[in-house]
């Protein structure tokens, strides 16, 4: 909870969120899967992932997920935690090799009794400006005691 409007994000519609690069490579997918307990070949086993239609490796969608929610985190701090929410729909795959950035900008703000409700588009495109991931998050900043 936020005890200070001074304390709020400045943040407007339109406003950019600060963006989060993150460069892949099959070492960092591994251990996400050795976190998470997700093993499935197209994510590990890179000579069976190179027969498939990707052609190599790919990320777990939850980890790219995890880059979305860094960027959140960095505007929103525990409000994230408790308050936030993604919406999304995967696009296309993040191979093994590429750069992942991650973007977002404010859709709208609203007061309601206590509360401010952020509502942002968020988006993330590889090094070939691929879409990757694209949604909305919202988040609520609880005000006052």
């Amino acid at each position: 909870m936020i005890t200070s409007e001074s304390e709020v994000p400045e943040l407007h519609p339109g406003d950019a969120l600060p963006g989060v690069i993150r460069h892949l490579d099959q070492e960092k997918i591994n251990l996400y899967a050795e976190a998470v307990g997700d093993f499935n070949p197209i994510h590990v086993d890179e000579k069976f992932a190179a027969q498939t239609v990707f052609g190599g490796t790919v990320a777990h969608g939850m980890l790219i997920l995890a880059y979305v929610s860094e960027m959140m985190t960095q505007v929103f701090k525990e409000n994230w935690f408790s308050g936030g929410k993604l919406s999304v729909r995967f696009k296309a795959p993040a191979h093994s090799t590429d750069t992942v950035m991650v973007s977002g900008r404010v859709d709208s703000v609203k007061r309601e009794n206590d509360n401010l409700n952020f509502t942002c588009r968020v988006d993330c495109h590889n090094q070939k400006r691929e879409t990757v991931v694209t949604g909305e998050a919202r988040v609520t900043v609880k005000l006052g005691e």
